[in-house]
């Protein structure tokens, strides 16, 4: 098989991949707004950043210590920090005093269209690195999640300025594809 022919194939496999990631992940968002509504509206993005930090935390406890007592498994935290992600994505782009329950249908139209800016940034970056991520550990994306995590925090602390380095919204991303790579990962272990 030619390199090219191969390249396009694993594209066309992470493409898939991702979809099949995401689709989960939408349809918790979507159960999760039916049960509790846009309550998570009200948080900064300083909290839901840390509550992207408390699920990588657990994640990175249970890969050391290799057990789990709570009973949410690596794979729902991944997820849900997929969501986090998403619902930080969506506040920074609404004023504070904008902040109020929309109708659902715009919330998801809304979840889409980070998540297609999202995939077209993994595509992008694919196509310069490869599909490197594919020999990577786990274990390294819950570590990226934390690095991404305290850059977060370091860029809230500078009132939002960076001088040469991405801000808030590309580290989202990055930790969006970072979940997803480590679903696609685990989801090979289980099959």
């Amino acid at each position: 098989m030619s390199r090219k022919i191969r390249r396009d194939s694993l594209k066309n496999q992470t493409e898939t991949e991702f979809d099949a990631v995401i689709a989960q992940c939408r349809e918790i968002f979507l159960k999760k707004n039916q049960d509790y509504g846009q309550s998570w509206r009200i948080m900064r993005i300083s909290s839901i950043i840390d509550q992207i930090y408390i699920k990588a935390v657990r994640i990175r406890t249970i890969e050391e210590k290799g057990a789990n007592l709570v009973g949410e498994s690596v794979e729902d935290e991944y997820r849900g920090i997929i969501n986090y992600c998403v619902m930080a994505l969506i506040q920074l782009e609404t004023n504070e005093d904008e902040r109020f329950e929309c109708d659902e249908k715009d919330l998801l139209n809304t979840y889409d269209k980070f998540i297609v800016e999202t995939r077209s940034l993994l595509l992008k970056k694919n196509h310069d690195y490869g599909e490197i991520w594919r020999n990577m550990l786990v274990s390294t994306f819950t570590d990226m999640l934390l690095m991404r995590i305290n850059r977060m925090h370091q860029i809230i602390a500078n009132k939002g300025k960076t001088t040469v380095s991405e801000g808030i919204e590309s580290n989202l991303m990055d930790m969006i594809n970072y979940s997803v790579f480590a679903l696609i990962h685990l989801n090979k272990k289980i099959q």
